[in-house]
């Protein structure tokens, strides 16, 4: 009986344990907006074979079908999520057995402090995932873009923390031919000459990019044959 006692006990105290090293959060911002765009994409046809754009308000708020003259560009966007949203509503993705996939996320998981390791094997499992199901698909995930909290601070909790963003980077680069993806550095170019997000690539609020910005993310992704 007092072995029983003392088996609980470490149990719980083993639990206890993981739960104070957990000391983020993974819930995407907006979840109320998240599952209305996850109501859209439920009703739009599954059309296989094409382009997709998939990650948080970077991806979403480009208007991608204009700027590269495709009007069957799928537009997976969400504003807030982040990587474990992401991973959670990968089978719409999947199931469309697309010819690309552009990845770019990580902002947001930043932002809550999510640990660097854990952003990076999101990552990697969502490109693993996607290989899985969809052989055939090109795996694009781009770098977390800088942030500049020199201007407006309308999202204070993704401000200062362009060191931790390159950490992800930096690792993502290194973990993209053995996993199957193509690495694509937009950071280095979108940094002013203090490794911040250039104002002249993004609205006031130091963080969303603007025409200039999806035009110069546009050029980088055709410069390098990747579009």
């Amino acid at each position: 009986m007092k072995k029983l006692a003392l088996v609980f006990v470490v149990k719980l105290i083993s639990i206890a344990a993981l739960a104070q090293l957990k000391t983020y959060d993974t819930i995407p911002y907006a979840l109320d907006y998240h599952q209305q765009r996850l109501a859209i994409f439920k009703k739009e046809p599954t059309t296989k074979g094409k382009i997709i754009f998939l990650g948080d308000s970077h991806i979403e708020f480009g208007d991608w079908k204009k700027h590269l003259k495709d009007s069957s560009i799928v537009n997976r966007g969400i504003a807030g999520d982040n990587t474990f949203g992401v991973l959670a509503r990968l089978q719409d993705v999947t199931d469309r057995q697309p010819s690309k996939v552009f990845i770019c996320l990580g902002i947001n998981d930043v932002s809550k402090n999510i640990p660097k390791e854990v952003i990076v094997k999101n990552i990697v499992a969502m490109a693993k995932r996607i290989k899985r199901a969809s052989p055939k698909t090109q795996i694009f995930v781009h770098s977390i873009l800088p942030t500049n909290d020199a201007v407006k601070k309308e999202y204070p909790d993704a401000y200062s923390k362009n060191d931790r963003a390159r950490q992800v980077n930096g690792q993502l680069k290194i973990d993209a031919l053995k996993n199957g993806f193509i690495y694509v550095d937009l950071y280095s170019k979108f940094q002013d000459t203090n490794g911040k997000l250039n104002p002249a690539y993004a609205y006031e609020d130091g963080l969303h990019l603007n025409a200039n910005g999806y035009k110069l993310w546009m050029e980088i992704l055709k410069g390098k044959g990747y579009l």
